[in-house]
């Protein structure tokens, strides 16, 4: 075995076995636990730096193993898979600290960071998957490694959230697995390619394979929470924080939006998906996805069920872009797949603090908590600034390429959709942000558990990582066109790896 074919490897192995050492280490070692958290964290941070430092030195990785006759488990660390990976590399790092923090007291931690590295591991197989056989296969890992995440408290409302999101992402894996049968069927095994690779097969398989991509989009559409498959994600929000904060920015909901990329360009091809009409329809799903989240948000006095609904709308920027026939589009989409992730992951890092250090879920009891927790408060704010687009943030960065993109594909309706989203974004944050600033703050909290010693608002391991995401939500905007920023690599791939027919 070649160092290019072991590096993925590795990369995996890097979640993979310290998660395995962690399940059998008893609750009390916690010193333990914690190192092989951070050492695993750390070493995946540096085998992704080979990986990007390799890539953009023209190196190929990639690792295959036949596991029967004709099926083959196919990885490949490819520029796309990169973007995924990086992002996912570092937000897990960020998280892992969160989580040590927040379930400092908390029972069965062995068992939860057991599988929260489970659900990493498979988050990295997706990101690199080489083939659709593949990909179903990691896709399902996630599936069953977040859901003892999502019950993890054990109790009624935990487990029934659990079971509504174990109900449709089976349900999901079983209309994939589906469409992958049907395109093997059609055209045999077959590794992701720039350009697609059904594009051989003639005029008199249209009607199967618009079928089979509703199929498969169906079924990476339930992670991605498209409407109506989005019904599991409020009720997941029952969810510890860290598990939410791993749905909605890290894993889950971006697996489902990367799969819509990987069948649109490396299974279809965006030319020849454009020649079987399925580009519209996808952005049309997209846009009703996008306004609806963003309208459901406006009634959610729970403060993680309105960050869920508005996760709903913003996950679904990435599957527009990648409908907008052109790269602008495209870079916009894949941009803001880095974007959301950061911003989101910053706004439910916060309402974890909110819960754990002053015992508030609600919008309503964010009467003066800006007063009490000013760097949460901050932090809080420039994530919901950048979801409503405000410029020199991340957010206003791939709102502007999608909006470009939209223009150049010749769909201008798509910019009403983003501005009416937009309007919405501003509705149900504004408020939150008056009544945490701006109120006065209440005789007494909800249940102050953690509280304020000197300067220090809360405990420092729950206040470093939204500090550090929101500085990226701020250094992302205003450093947009920087070489090493992720429009420069969104760019990259759009313009010279997948869409090359395009000047």
């Amino acid at each position: 075995m070649t160092l290019n074919e072991a590096l993925p490897l590795a990369v995996l192995a890097s979640s993979l076995l310290p998660g395995l050492v962690i399940f059998a280490l008893p609750e009390g070692r916690v010193g333990l636990r914690t190192a092989l958290n951070l050492f695993g964290a750390f070493a995946k941070l540096i085998l992704v730096g080979v990986l990007l430092a390799g890539v953009a030195a023209g190196q190929d990785y990639g690792f295959r193993h036949e596991v029967l006759p004709g099926l083959e488990l196919v990885f490949k660390a490819d520029a796309l898979a990169l973007l995924f990976i990086t992002l996912s590399t570092v937000l897990w790092l960020l998280t892992t600290l969160y989580a040590i923090g927040y379930l400092e007291d908390a029972p069965h931690r062995s068992r939860f960071f057991g599988f929260f590295s489970l659900c990493v591991t498979a988050t990295m197989g997706i990101a690199m998957a080489g083939n659709l056989f593949t990909f179903f296969v990691f896709y399902e890992l996630l599936t069953l490694s977040t859901f003892p995440l999502v019950a993890h408290r054990g109790t009624p409302q935990a487990m029934k959230g659990a079971t509504v999101y174990l109900a449709y992402t089976l349900g999901g894996g079983a209309l994939l697995l589906t469409g992958i049968v049907w395109l093997h069927g059609l055209a045999g095994a077959a590794d992701f390619a720039h350009g697609g690779y059904l594009a051989a097969l003639g005029p008199e398989y249209a009607a199967q394979l618009q079928t089979a991509f509703l199929l498969l989009i169906a079924g990476v559409g339930v992670k991605a929470a498209i409407v109506p498959l989005h019904g599991w994600l409020p009720q997941a929000m029952v969810a510890p924080a860290p598990v939410s904060a791993l749905l909605h920015a890290v894993a889950v909901v971006k697996a489902g939006a990367f799969g819509v990329v990987r069948i649109v360009y490396e299974v279809y091809g965006v030319e020849f998906a454009q020649g079987l009409d399925l580009l519209t329809p996808l952005a049309v799903a997209a846009a009703l996805t996008i306004v609806w989240g963003s309208f459901r948000a406006l009634f959610q006095d729970d403060l993680k069920k309105r960050l869920a609904f508005s996760t709903i709308s913003q996950v679904s920027y990435i599957v527009l872009g990648v409908a907008l026939f052109g790269p602008l589009g495209t870079v916009g989409g894949l941009v803001h797949l880095v974007h959301q992730g950061i911003m989101k992951i910053t706004l439910f890092f916060c309402a974890g603090n909110y819960a754990e250090t002053l015992g508030i879920h609600k919008v309503s009891e964010m009467d003066g908590a800006g007063r009490r927790m000013p760097w949460t408060t901050l932090a809080f704010s420039i994530g919901a600034l950048g979801m409503m687009g405000a410029p020199l943030t991340a957010g206003a960065v791939s709102k502007v390429w999608l909006m470009d993109g939209a223009q150049a594909a010749g769909m201008a309706w798509v910019v009403w959709v983003l501005w009416t989203s937009s309007l919405l974004n501003a509705a149900y944050f504004l408020p939150i942000l008056w009544r945490a600033w701006m109120r006065p703050a209440p005789a007494a909290w909800p249940a102050e558990h953690i509280p304020v010693r000197g300067r220090r608002e809360t405990a420092w391991l729950l206040l470093l990582p939204p500090l550090v995401t929101a500085a990226a939500v701020l250094v992302a905007g205003v450093f947009a066109e920087a070489d090493w920023s992720p429009l420069s690599w969104a760019r990259l791939i759009a313009e010279r790896e997948y869409l090359q027919w395009s000047s």
